[in-house]
């Protein structure tokens, strides 16, 4: 049983591409596992962003996810952070398969939350096949499922998002209260120095949220947690990426800061590192409560760590507290607990540090946000198969 688990766990990465499994070990006919692989669409300038149709699924592109963070507060005080995010993968698989068990498109989703009093980030994930109603990410409006994790976006605009995780679970709707924020060049956002590295990325900040969390059941020493359905208030962020070739080949992975701003600022910023440890690309875009935006080139945006946080987990090294500079500005980030490391190796095959942290300016807190850092466990590996092996 154990043996037929991993082959399929392993069946699934090697259709996301991050890891090579012979197909013989799939139980796929050579033939087949030989196929030329599916053109994905590119991404290029110049393509307009349309809503709500584009805040729905777009499958002939590789890889897709919607990822909404944010800090909630409790009745009795104590802040906590919340990550879930739901992925859309296109495989190589020959999409002309008119099998309804045929593999063509992947749904992941990673859900966490970071609770002070418990010491520790929690996290789970799940990975299915898309089909049957059970797992499915529909075209020309946000409605992504995966088994009893789900989120959808309602006529007026506000999304409904249920996720009822191992130790925790979350229950939210979050209101915008901002347009959508166009990332990049009008939605086209570059992330490496070639234009075929990038994608369509749009954010939704500064959403209102209001719901429901139980906070986890067993504390880290096995004591008896939370346990109880707890109101909750805040604030969160959405951002809704596609791209079929999204990385440089020399790229590990990158440092993303998406910030709401206590004035109604919303603050976005991003470096992509490379093996040598150089900076491939970065880039930050600041918008004001009145909407005025001002973005930031290459040259004007860096992240210099601060503190690192050595996982007991996986081994990996993050700089969990940075200053991130945009132009001439300095953001001090200071992360609500340390440990709040996702380990999605089971499902996505990488783990990374996703954490809430206070954005401080001259030692003052002007907002709150996520930090994410991915590729300090391992090389993430989102470039096109022919890019990769350059």
């Amino acid at each position: 049983m154990r043996r037929a688990v991993r082959i399929a766990r392993m069946g699934l990465l090697s259709l996301l591409g991050l890891v090579s499994v012979p197909a013989a070990l799939l139980g796929l006919p050579v033939s087949e596992a030989q196929a030329a692989p599916p053109d994905f669409a590119e991404v290029t300038p110049g393509r307009a962003l349309t809503f709500p149709a584009d805040t729905g699924a777009h499958p002939a592109y590789r890889i897709e996810w919607w990822y909404v963070t944010g800090w909630l507060n409790t009745p009795d005080g104590t802040p906590l952070g919340f990550q879930i995010t739901f992925f859309r993968s296109a495989t190589t698989h020959d999409r002309a398969d008119p099998s309804a068990f045929a593999p063509t498109q992947l749904i992941l989703a990673h859900a966490a939350l970071s609770d002070p009093s418990y010491g520790k980030g929690v996290h789970d994930q799940k990975v299915a096949r898309q089909g049957f109603d059970l797992a499915y990410a529909k075209a020309g409006n946000t409605d992504v499922k995966l088994d009893g994790w789900s989120m959808v976006r309602a006529a007026d605009g506000h999304y409904i998002m249920h996720a009822n995780a191992r130790d925790f679970a979350l229950n939210l709707s979050f209101v915008p209260t901002q347009p959508p924020l166009l990332e990049g060049n009008q939605g086209y956002s570059q992330k490496g120095p070639r234009p075929g590295e990038a994608s369509y990325y749009y954010s939704e900040p500064q959403l209102r949220v209001s719901g429901k969390v139980v906070r986890p059941r067993r504390g880290p020493d096995g004591s008896a947690g939370d346990g109880d359905g707890t109101d909750v208030t805040g604030v969160a962020w959405l951002d809704h990426e596609w791209s079929s070739t999204l990385l440089d080949a020399d790229a590990v992975g990158w440092d993303w800061l998406g910030a709401n701003l206590n004035d109604g600022s919303a603050l976005m910023a991003f470096k992509m590192r490379g093996r040598d440890g150089r900076t491939i690309w970065t880039h930050a875009a600041l918008r004001d409560a009145h909407g005025k935006l001002t973005t930031f080139d290459p040259a004007q945006v860096d992240f210099v760590p601060l503190k690192t946080w050595h996982s007991p987990h996986t081994d990996a090294l993050y700089p969990i507290a940075e200053t991130v500079h945009t132009g001439p500005l300095a953001w001090q980030l200071a992360p609500l607990i340390d440990d709040q490391e996702l380990d999605a190796r089971a499902s996505s095959g990488s783990a990374y540090w996703e954490g809430a942290v206070a954005i401080k300016r001259d030692g003052d807190t002007v907002g709150r946000g996520y930090l994410e850092l991915t590729g300090y466990e391992k090389p993430l590996m989102l470039q096109s198969p022919a890019k990769a092996t350059r």
